[in-house]
């Protein structure tokens, strides 16, 4: 029997990624064959993400051209997967008639026996949410395994009910892998070469393994192999807690850069979003991982225009960019999801307004990016090369500690999954251009961090 070709095309988050690489171990292990080429494919599967709107509008789009696709190849599946599963599934496959399979984040496991139940003529559908599935017993499968970097779900599912935010919705309520199913998968990437490994969860701090929280699990994968370093997001403002900033500057292979988003500095705002926590609780855990850790940084997410903020909420959010002074930010528009508290609020800050203030947040975060990056000059990093610079082969591109992308000169001995100790020459807002000055251990070379 031949076998199936399947083509994944995944969008969203990091947590879409790692789902993907679930998917395909899946799959692989039924006997389905992987492919990169959308026209040699049986099945089609979009790995679906419902954060905003222009989200789902991408995936409707691109149904529209996959469908095409059915005209010379009637046989063809096509699915969808992940976060739009449960919330579009009428729409998707009674109304439209235009996907053939559609399966939630929780339902993985049946995934071959959906596709089965397609290829015979019926929708394939699987879409109920779990409180226990958290796939810890499987082994991702890396189609892209260049052995440098690796996504790794240490929970899933969310408990804030955020009123802005359908992901307790689409991926239910907040579960915790085993801490020894994390580290041994830990295990295994340091043993195929990996570099890096960055843990992932919607409120990644809020892991729970029997009482034993987010901080004993980071110290347990931090000396699985001090030469791999090790990043988490996505952190709550809530739930973060001093032991695990003790625990970040303890181990050196734990990276100094920390994502907590803000989402508004407005009190007000917050409370309406139902952030639970206020803007002073969150400049006090900055302030202390200040102290605790030397030379953090900090990304954020910031959302304007979220309903009722007036021009004094705005004020407030740049005002807290001026006092954090984060590194990076993703900043968006508000856009209403259906099925959240949010949602049957009244939407009442209009279109232009909501562009004029996002405009000014970015520019703002910019300039703030901009003086950091100055202040670097002069100064020695070490970065771990991901490859050649997207503009040229002739510069290679590396990440510090900080998350912060430099670009240095190729060099012959230099290559991908290198720790490179460079000096920093120029700056952007963006990116840090730098000399080499030698390759080096991680575990020898990487500065130890003190309390």
């Amino acid at each position: 029997m031949q076998k199936s070709n399947v083509y994944i095309e995944t969008y969203g988050c990091q947590m879409n990624v790692a789902d993907t690489e679930i998917v395909q171990g899946i799959l692989a292990n039924k006997g389905y064959d992987l492919t990169e080429d959308i026209n040699n494919a049986d099945v089609v599967l979009l790995n679906t993400c419902s954060i905003r709107e222009n989200a789902e509008q991408r995936i409707y789009g691109r149904l529209g051209n996959i469908k095409t696709l059915k005209t010379g190849k009637p046989n063809l599946v096509i699915g969808i997967l992940g976060c739009m599963a449960e919330r579009l599934r009428t729409d998707l496959v009674e109304d439209k008639k235009i996907v053939d399979l559609v399966v939630g984040p929780d339902e993985y496991r049946r995934l071959p026996e959906f596709i089965d139940t397609a290829f015979a003529g019926e929708k394939g559908i699987g879409v109920k949410l779990s409180k226990t599935e958290t796939y810890d017993d499987l082994i991702p499968f890396r189609a892209n395994d260049d052995g440098l970097s690796a996504w790794i779900s240490v929970m899933r599912g969310c408990d804030k009910f955020c009123t802005f935010c359908v992901v307790p919705f689409t991926r239910g309520r907040e579960r915790s892998r085993s801490l020894e199913s994390v580290v041994n998968e830990v295990k295994q990437l340091s043993n195929q070469g990996y570099k890096e490994v960055t843990l992932l969860g919607q409120n990644v701090n809020s892991y729970d393994d029997n009482g034993r929280d987010f901080a004993d699990l980071l110290a347990a994968v931090a000396v699985v192999d001090r030469n791999v370093r090790v990043r988490f997001s996505t952190s709550h403002p809530q739930d973060f807690s001093d032991k695990l900033l003790y625990t970040i500057s303890e181990h050196p292979n734990l990276c100094n850069y920390i994502h907590l988003p803000v989402q508004s500095g407005s009190n007000r705002i917050l409370e309406l979003m139902n952030r639970t926590y206020s803007i002073e609780h969150y400049l006090t855990i900055i302030e202390k991982a200040r102290k605790i850790i030397p030379g953090v940084s900090f990304s954020t997410d910031i959302i304007s225009g979220f309903p009722t903020e007036t021009y004094e909420d705005h004020l407030a959010t740049l005002e807290v960019m001026r006092q954090v002074r984060y590194d990076g930010a993703y900043m968006f528009k508000y856009s209403p999801r259906e099925g959240t508290k949010a949602y049957r609020m009244n939407d009442d800050v209009d279109e232009e307004t909501k562009s004029k203030r996002l405009t000014e947040i970015i520019d703002e975060q910019q300039k703030i990016s901009f003086e950091i990056n100055q202040e670097l000059i002069g100064k020695e990093e070490v970065i771990l090369i991901e490859g050649f610079s997207k503009k040229s082969n002739e510069f290679l591109a590396g990440r510090t500690d900080t998350n912060k992308v430099a670009i240095i000169p190729a060099e012959q001995n230099i290559e991908k999954g290198d720790y490179v100790k460079v000096k920093i020459t120029k700056a952007t807002s963006g990116t840090l251009f730098a000399d080499v000055l030698k390759k080096v251990d991680l575990t020898i070379e990487e500065k130890h961090k003190t309390a």
